[in-house]
């Protein structure tokens, strides 16, 4: 009779959902920062796919600060979560932040912005390659400006790696052309309103700035507040974000390059639950960028909606 029951319960087992018999997938997540419009679009993507995989978390806002971002993991360990999704404030202080995670036997994950420290077991990171959309920016100004003329820089957060590495795929694509000439390279720190003060500042100096390479979209369009309506200097960003695509509809914006939040956001979620359930997964989970023109904006007018 026990074998009976034994059977029946095995049988009746196989009948239930996946999501009844898997345990309850409990994450950790924290943002560098709350108040940024790509980084908006890349926490409801991840919000959406925990929802569609029935998957509980808690999302902390670090604001900008490196204690108060491994403090909020250490209280996702204290907490119990399966696993760690963290947006670093600083790429260059993470190692705290990993050792913490490996200490507790914790699956970690970094999205969108590459940390600048080797990945151990348990650990990924899904973004996309920030050089990549550097070199798209610089060779679409390239191609509006003729191959030549000045160009200046807006960098972002200097402690950021897609900084670093956007800002250099600019300059490499500077180094093809003899005729084009890099004349201001200036943080703007990511932000719109640093970015009106930085290229306010660079046209009171008198600079001759033919195109503006912005690190981000935000900054992008601070320079366009800058310059106003009437300036003929030619501007880039990057994210794709919907005011950028909104400034390539009105010719305001040479180009932007797609960031794919909600690819990087659907990603980071699925990579966890991958380790919480013991799978293997890449180390880095590339998402692609994309260059975005008048041509094709369109195409992307409903990829990062919020």
């Amino acid at each position: 009779m026990k074998m009976k029951k034994a059977i029946v319960a095995s049988v009746i087992a196989c009948l239930l959902p996946a999501a009844v018999l898997a345990k309850d997938i409990q994450l950790g997540i924290s943002m560098a920062l709350f108040d940024d419009n790509f980084l908006t679009i890349l926490r409801t993507a991840m919000q959406k796919e925990m929802d569609k995989n029935q998957v509980q978390g808690q999302m902390e806002d670090a604001k900008g600060d490196v204690a108060q971002q491994l403090q909020q993991v250490q209280n996702f360990i204290g907490q119990g979560v399966d696993a760690i999704i963290v947006n670093p404030v600083d790429t260059n202080a993470v190692k705290p932040i990993m050792d913490q995670a490996s200490k507790a036997g914790i699956p970690l994950i970094f999205v969108n912005r590459r940390p600048q420290a080797e990945l151990t077991d348990k650990m990924a990171y899904v973004g996309s390659d920030s050089e990549l959309a550097g070199r798209l920016q610089m060779e679409a100004l390239a191609k509006a400006m003729n191959q030549k003329g000045n160009v200046a820089i807006l960098m972002g957060d200097l402690a950021n790696e897609a900084t670093r590495d956007r800002t250099k795929g600019v300059e490499a694509v500077v180094a093809k052309y003899p005729q084009i000439k890099i004349v201001q390279k200036q943080t703007a720190k990511f932000m719109r309103n640093e970015a009106v003060d930085v290229v306010s500042n660079w046209m009171t100096a008198g600079d001759q700035i033919d195109a503006i390479a912005s690190n981000n979209d935000e900054m992008a369009i601070g320079a366009l507040m800058a310059l106003g309506k009437s300036s003929k200097v030619l501007i880039a960003g990057v994210d794709g974000t919907p005011d950028a695509l909104q400034q390539i509809k009105n010719g305001r914006m040479v180009a932007t390059v797609f960031q794919d939040a909600k690819g990087q956001g659907e990603g980071a979620v699925q990579t966890a639950i991958k380790l919480v359930n013991g799978e293997t997964v890449q180390k880095s989970v590339m998402i692609p960028y994309q260059l975005i023109t008048k041509e094709n904006y369109q195409q992307f007018v409903s990829r990062n909606q919020k």
